[in-house]
């Protein structure tokens, strides 16, 4: 193994690391807030998560061994097995990102209707459609044997190996990544431009009466109408901040390895072997930053993380307390005897 190979191992390792603890982080907040279950995004929340965890616990070690060894890391069958999986959960992962921008539409844009609009049942009903449409790919390949390990990615994936095969399997292949992560794009993009506008004109609407209270109250301090232009400002790039990196880190995760399926599909161009396996270590990691982006720096999740944290700590130092108590007892008895 060269040091090439050892590097995207390692990569390998530490998605896996980081995606296996913050996922399972998301769960406990899951679990242990109420609050948190009783809303709709929830649901979309725990599919992407079990999602996640299934492809690290999972996928990820089939390809490690696969980089490592350079060959097949499991017998047919459940490499078919995991390349089923693989297929799936990747589709089901991005409409999964289009079902939490549709909900974040419609509590922006809609925001006196939305309990109406978005109740439970209608996001279930939207994780079941994204079940269904992400099942469909995967078991047309598995009825056609397009499953398999592929030795440019050193992965279970989807792969065809009979060269008659090759123009079938290459409409099959435009259609899967038109209809799951072109499809989820366009949906990004069309829900968070919607909320862009609506977020920027709350602001303009906050603005101008921050203005004209600044105008009006003439004997303010010149160190408070900093800080409340400063804070303008800040209000002004959040919500684009926060917009562009949700369409930027499924972009940067999922196109290297999208594009590199399509460009595969041409002989004309040579893929390193190398590249290959970075791109899917690149579509892997969007298990590991998802946690992050939709979850965890969130106001209710961090929340949650610290009543965890509380409730950890409070558990030892009870048990610390009864076992220094049980041992002073222990020291006393001799002494009264």
């Amino acid at each position: 193994m060269n040091s090439w190979d050892a590097g995207l191992a390692g990569l390998l390792v530490g998605t896996m690391g980081v995606s296996l603890l913050s996922n399972a982080l998301v769960l406990l907040c899951l679990l242990h807030s109420a609050d948190i279950r009783r809303q709709a995004p929830a649901l979309f929340t725990l599919n992407l998560t079990c999602g996640n965890l299934l492809c690290t616990v999972v996928n990820m070690p089939l390809t490690l061994a696969g980089v490592v060894a350079q060959r097949p890391p499991a017998g047919d069958r459940l490499c078919r097995l995991a390349a089923f999986l693989d297929t799936f959960l990747a589709a089901n992962s991005m409409l999964s990102m289009a079902a939490l921008s549709i909900d974040r539409w419609v509590a922006v844009v809609f925001p006196l209707s939305y309990r109406a609009k978005m109740r439970l049942r209608d996001a279930a009903l939207m994780v079941a459609y994204t079940w269904l449409h992400a099942l469909t790919f995967p078991a047309a390949a598995l009825a056609l044997s397009w499953l398999g390990f592929h030795q440019l990615y050193a992965s279970c994936t989807l792969c065809s190996r009979r060269p008659d095969e090759r123009l079938r399997f290459a409409v099959f292949t435009g259609a899967f990544h038109a209809l799951s992560f072109l499809l989820s794009f366009v949906v990004l993009c069309c829900t968070y431009c919607k909320v862009l506008k609506v977020a920027r004109f709350h602001c303009k609407r906050i603005d101008v009466i921050t203005m004209q209270t600044l105008v009006l109250l003439v004997d303010i301090h010149p160190s408070v109408r900093e800080r409340c232009l400063e804070e303008q400002k800040r209000r002004r790039q959040r919500a684009t901040k926060k917009i562009s990196t949700f369409i930027g880190t499924f972009l940067v995760c999922f196109a290297p390895y999208v594009i590199t399926r399509l460009v595969e599909l041409s002989s004309a161009v040579p893929i390193s072997s190398h590249w290959g396996v970075l791109s899917k270590c690149l579509a892997y990691s969007k298990a590991a930053s998802d946690p992050f982006v939709y979850s965890l720096l969130r106001h209710q999740y961090r929340k949650s993380c610290k009543e965890i944290l509380n409730r950890v700590l409070h558990r030892r130092s009870l048990r610390s307390s009864g076992l220094t108590g049980d041992s002073h007892s222990q020291n006393i008895l001799p002494v009264s005897e």
